[in-house]
């Protein structure tokens, strides 16, 4: 299969954190980096003009471009060190080398230290991170050391040599920093829960944290001791800007495989996340078509075979967003929450993320398919018995009644169709009176649609909850239509749909096209019947101007009005060009009037 032209491959980027590759004709990687926004980092390759010679060469070798989002530019920083050295893209420099990133270690002791560190040990000792920033892990470790008295000794704490009395309390105890449990002057039950307090800081539960600091900075600063409360508001600022530990990596998590799927009627959409020695090392969606309406399960299955075999996985456990029956050398997990659940979320991201990618471009390169699934999805969303190709929704205007209008707008495929939209004044109701307006304005609209022998839509959408659906179901009882044309209401608060006769309304996912594409109409209808009410009331204002002049009517005012255009340049106008329009003797008493 041909890829995609690159000027395609970069209308269809998402505006989202992540990181980027870049591939040759030869499916070859050239280079691996990471972008805020993934759209604006991509395209500047292409819309530069580059000083380097070899940033030029490498432009010119890419033909595919392929992406993972990720959740913040954090995690997009940490996946391109992980895909760097596995890869090592030729030219790819920065990250090349084995270069590591800090942790924050709990040793595997009695009565733990804490520490930074770059290497991970497997000793049983907890690991957390890693941060971007050692500022972070710095200000962190100063945060709990503040807080929490904890030995920093690399003494063998053990209970018999403590009670042995072998250790002796040193300076950092006399300091504040220590309660000695060397000396038995701490308990290991106390220094176990204040290591199981910190656990949660270092989580990024910083609320004690914070209010700690906070009042410390109070202190402070009652005490006049300024240098030192800006110092204490400095830890809270970076503290408040520091984001929670990455999903990216986590040394708990090796050797393992991550699949998740997202579907349409159509297609199903898998995304295999690979997992070694705790970092992202793969990623790869897969775009299976449906050929028998088949479940998700199935679909699963059937790509979690073939992705495993294509990339010769060996991975020992598998993570998946519900259980499968699957003959496999691996042991299947379903995580609920925690780190495993966040790369199982990170991972149904990246679906979701390629399925509109490829949406765009089937957009660009195939528009008639992608205007089928469109219909397809809107047909099963909104429970109808054919698919929506004919769409038309209603909207009433009014200021307490007065100058009423309505507006119906069309829309053919998903798509207005402008100059089949319609503007209504009402005329049988009087006040503000939205059900009645609404009934009248379905039934000129379709009494008029069965006389023309013109054709009838496929669903009806009413601006309105289930008083202005009901008035509109009425129009459509007289007219024998109902069971003929599908109708539903959109409320605007929490936007839900409304069915004939059901009191319990449909809520669609704030993401789906189908609710995209009504609010679309709602939205249209809306300004088309919004605009129409402006010009009648200003046109109203106008006339009831020159209307006010005695001797002036309607008919007087209309001529007045094309020929000089606005009631300013009448006010403007010499009584003679005024009398070559209406008649000297009405030309005095206009001139009069505004004189």
């Amino acid at each position: 299969m041909q890829p995609l032209s690159i000027d395609i491959q970069l209308s269809t980027l998402p505006n989202s954190p992540g990181v980027y590759q870049f591939y040759d004709k030869d499916d070859k990687i050239l280079y691996v980096g990471k972008a805020k926004n993934l759209k604006k980092r991509v395209s500047s390759y292409f819309t530069k003009t580059h000083d380097s010679g070899k940033t030029r060469v490498l432009v010119k070798k890419i033909v595919t471009i392929k992406h993972i989002v990720v959740a913040t530019e954090n995690d997009a920083l940490l996946l391109e060190n992980s895909l760097i050295k596995k890869n090592r893209p030729r030219y790819n420099v920065l990250l090349r080398d084995d270069k590591t990133y800090p942790w924050i270690c709990i040793k595997n002791e009695r009565f733990p230290r804490i520490f930074p560190t770059r290497r991970l040990i497997k000793d049983g000792s907890e690991y957390f991170g890693p941060y971007t920033s050692m500022k972070t892990v710095r200000t962190l470790l100063e945060l709990i050391k503040s807080v929490y008295p904890l030995r920093t000794c690399n003494y063998d704490l053990s209970k018999d040599k403590i009670e042995s009395g072998k250790y002796k309390k040193c300076l950092e105890f006399h300091l504040g920093n220590c309660k000695a449990p060397c000396e038995d002057l701490q308990s290991f039950a106390e220094y176990d829960r204040q290591i199981n307090d910190i656990r949660q800081i270092i989580k990024g539960n910083f609320k004690s944290s914070l209010a700690y600091f906070k009042q410390q900075m109070k202190n402070y600063a009652a005490e006049m001791e300024f240098e030192k409360a800006q110092q204490i508001k400095e830890k809270i600022d970076v503290l408040e800007n520091y984001q929670a530990k990455s999903t990216i990596v986590n040394p708990r998590i090796s050797n393992v495989d991550v699949f998740t799927i997202f579907s349409d009627e159509t297609h199903g959409y898998v995304n295999y996340l690979q997992i070694t020695n705790g970092s992202i090392t793969r990623s790869h969606t897969m775009e299976i078509k449906k050929k028998l309406d088949e479940t998700d399960e199935e679909l699963l299955v059937l790509a979690i075979t073939e992705i495993r075999q294509r990339f010769n996985s060996t991975s020992s456990q598998i993570y998946l967003p519900f259980p499968l029956d699957l003959e496999l050398y691996a042991k299947i997990t379903v995580p609920k929450l925690g780190d495993k659940k966040r790369l199982l979320d990170l991972s149904l991201h990246n679906a979701k993320s390629f399925r509109q990618e490829q949406f765009k471009q089937m957009k660009i390169v195939d528009p008639d398919r992608h205007t089928k699934r469109l219909m397809a999805q809107m047909k099963a969303d909104l429970r109808l018995s054919e698919e929506p190709r004919h769409i038309e929704c209603f909207d009433n205007s009014n200021i307490q009644g007065t100058n009423p209008v309505a507006a119906c707008v069309v829309f053919k495929d998903g798509k207005p169709s402008k100059k089949e939209y319609r503007h209504y004044n009402i005329k049988t109701v009087d006040g503000p009176d939205d059900f009645a307006s609404m009934e009248e304005v379905v039934f000129r609209r379709y009494k008029r649609l069965l006389n023309e022998d013109e054709p009838l839509p496929q669903l009806i959408v009413i601006d309105g909850g289930k008083g202005q659906l009901s008035s509109a179901l009425k129009s459509l009882d007289i007219l024998g239509l109902r069971g003929t044309i599908a109708i539903i209401g959109i409320a605007k608060r929490l936007e839900e749909i409304y069915f004939p006769e059901d009191p319990i309304p449909l809520y669609l996912d704030k993401k789906s096209e189908s609710l995209k594409i009504i609010q679309q109409l709602r939205n249209e209808a809306h300004r088309f019947g919004i605009t129409f009410h402006r010009q009648k009331r200003s046109n109203a204002a106008i006339n009831s101007e020159l209307e006010g002049i005695d001797g002036i009517g309607g008919k007087t005012a209309e001529q007045l009005l094309k020929k000089f255009k606005s009631v300013k340049r009448i006010k403007e106008a010499s009584i003679d060009s005024l009398a070559a329009t209406i008649g000297m003797a009405k030309a005095k008493k206009v001139f009069e009037n505004f004189h």
